[in-house]
């Protein structure tokens, strides 16, 4: 697919009058200036919370920021160099569809507001600018990872994308899982680096829901960046299969349990390509010496682990929310995605920013194939707002639970007809921040 630059995409009229009235300047913030890219960067990571920034860590993630569409909110007549009092930054990535297609995706990371500014119309700016540019630049789909679940769903966001943390009593576990053909190695951090990538790369394209990685979160994941701050305990094992071919990766570290010499392993990214892979890779985990606990987050909902294991009582379990996602174009968006069952609806979407408003007519046919039209006169057979469409689009939401809250309102034949169709194998995950 053809990937649009989201740098050429200026700053949103609308947001920009906004915030002038208010006495602020909301514009792309041009970062090959040092002095304007060491404040905007040192201002996002207090957005976040984070320690401040050392030269090290400003110039690893120097060039993530310099590839995205960086948006500064400023005092108005504010010096060259001054911090933003708000931040965010956006880039146009492939999303992976169930079925295997993709669609271009406007990813939005680093939405701050400084502390001092609160409660003056910047966060809506802010959000209402990003899906506007987003819809001008004609991509269908918006998506963030949130720090904060309860921000999003005002703009049209739906929680779409679960996924599972997991606990694991290493001592009571057991394992019962197959013995894989191939072999597993440690490997440097530089090779960790680019043994995630190569792998994370070919499975997203399987997996509905997942997006592009980049260097920096490879660097950040697997220690080779300098700013991380326990890059000295991240370890990496890979897993190659009979013929030699990398299938499987780890990132992980152990820290021990007070003076216990017991360990517990956290698991910072476990990507694999195969079942045999899989296997392996959470076989040695699992079996590793001296190692009583093992956490592992942004797992899959349909993880293999729980069957892996001798005592299942052993692996706890909670799934929370991740990936979410804003539907902008509804016939780009819905014929993108191959469909689990035939399927011929009147959605009636409702859309209080305007984007997706309107009744749409979803055609698919016994191959999943699907065609959009509008819908306008004809019977409508749901009615859904954009958040809960969004949530059920890749297929990790249930349309009977998105009816149970009242999120769809429909008849029970319709809604089973909605669950069938929009269901997807293997379940959308999505393995990383953004």
């Amino acid at each position: 697919m053809t990937t649009l630059d989201a740098r050429d995409v200026p700053a949103d009229p609308g947001s920009t009058e906004r915030l002038r009235s208010a006495g602020l300047e909301y514009r792309v913030v041009d970062l090959t200036d040092d002095d304007t890219s060491v404040a905007f960067q040192r201002a996002a990571d207090r957005g976040f919370l984070g320690a401040e920034p050392n030269a090290d860590s400003l110039s690893s993630a120097r060039t993530t920021f310099r590839s995205r569409r960086n948006i500064g909110v400023y005092e108005e007549g504010a010096d060259a160099g001054a911090f933003p009092v708000a931040t965010t930054n956006a880039w146009v990535t492939p999303l992976t569809l169930p079925g295997g297609g993709e669609i271009g995706m406007w990813a939005i990371s680093m939405v701050t507001v400084a502390a001092t500014h609160r409660r003056r119309g910047i966060a809506r700016a802010l959000l209402e600018g990003e899906l506007r540019a987003a819809a001008s630049a004609g991509v269908p789909i918006a998506g963030l990872t949130a720090s904060e679940a309860t921000i999003y769903g005002r703009y049209g966001f739906g929680s779409a994308i679960p996924v599972a943390r997991y606990a694991v009593d290493a001592r009571r576990a057991g394992w019962n899982g197959p013995t894989a053909p191939g072999r597993v190695e440690y490997i440097d951090r530089e090779t960790l680096s680019t043994d995630i990538g190569r792998v994370h790369d070919r499975t997203r394209r399987e997996v509905p829901g997942r997006i592009e990685g980049w260097q920096g979160r490879w660097d950040g994941l697997s220690g080779a960046s300098a700013s991380v701050t326990e890059r000295d305990k991240v370890r990496g094992v890979r897993y190659l299969d009979e013929s030699g071919e990398v299938r499987g990766v780890v990132a992980y570290t152990v820290n021990e349990k007070g003076d216990s010499f017991r360990f517990a392993l956290d698991v910072r990214l476990l990507v694999a390509e195969t079942p045999d892979a899989l296997s392996a890779l959470w076989g040695f985990l699992l079996q590793h010496d001296l190692v009583d606990e093992i956490t592992a987050d942004l797992r899959p909902v349909d993880d293999a682990l729980p069957w892996l294991v001798a005592d299942q009582r052993a692996v706890q379990q909670v799934v929370h929310d991740h990936g979410w996602l804003r539907i902008l174009d509804v016939p780009a968006a819905l014929s993108g995605r191959t469909y689990s069952a035939p399927l011929d609806v009147v959605l009636r979407i409702e859309d209080p920013l305007g984007f997706t408003a309107g009744d749409w007519r979803v055609r698919a046919d016994a191959d999943g194939t699907a065609t959009v039209g509008d819908a306008a006169g004809l019977p409508v057979d749901a009615t859904i707002g954009v958040s809960a469409l969004s949530s059920l689009f890749v297929g990790g939401v249930r349309a009977g639970s998105l009816h149970g809250a009242g999120l769809i309102d429909a008849d029970d034949a319709t809604v089973r007809t909605l669950d069938r169709a929009f269901s997807s194998y293997p379940a959308p995950s999505l393995d990383i921040w953004y």
